[in-house]
């Protein structure tokens, strides 16, 4: 999950490990903490891959700072992560790619939103057909049920909420299709 990060990061420009772990908390703090004791060992193993290079550049002070590029394989491994598959669509997953999105093709964006979509949808009646049994029990625990009539209201906004992602990437995938129309 870091490798994506990292590589995501660097797709849109080097970085050295500092600016890098500061970019990281700010834009993904919310899904995750990275510490340097995570970072840095990431750093070595996309680097040992071919995915980054590293170089030695001029800091303030005249300290010398090791600045980390993507390379092409490294751009090829950051969009095949991005798109990934089915099994990589976890909860903790699909926000990070859904915050690198804007380097896919809208076509890639509305199938990776379907994938979610789906996922959601079987979660959805999973869930429901739990409450309907759990929340028929007559010893059944009125805060345990609430809890999960919460959890399945949250599936439901989330379905709303990428309903409306799936709409405007299919109008952006429209729009993109009608230009090509009028070129020809």
């Amino acid at each position: 999950m870091l490798e994506l990060a990292v590589l995501g990061l660097l797709h849109e420009q080097p970085l050295h490990g500092y600016a890098l772990r500061k970019l990281l908390t700010q834009r993904l703090g919310a899904f995750w903490r990275v510490s340097f004791g995570s970072l840095y060992p990431t750093l070595r193993k996309l680097e040992r891959a071919g995915f980054i290079e590293r170089s030695r550049v001029e800091g303030p002070g005249r300290r010398r700072r090791q600045v980390y590029r993507i390379t092409d394989v490294g751009r090829e491994q950051f969009m095949a992560l991005l798109e990934g598959d089915a099994e990589s669509l976890e909860e903790e997953r699909f926000p990070l790619r859904l915050a690198f999105f804007r380097h896919l093709r809208p076509e890639s964006r509305i199938r990776v939103l379907e994938r979610r979509r789906a996922e959601l949808v079987q979660r959805h009646a999973e869930r429901s057909a739990e409450l309907e049994r759990v929340a028929h029990d007559p010893f059944a625990d009125g805060y345990v049920v609430s809890l999960m009539r919460h959890g399945v209201a949250r599936i439901d906004a989330d379905l709303e909420w990428l309903d409306g992602l799936i709409a405007a990437e299919r109008g952006l995938a429209g729009e993109r299709d009608a230009e090509h129309v009028d070129e020809d």
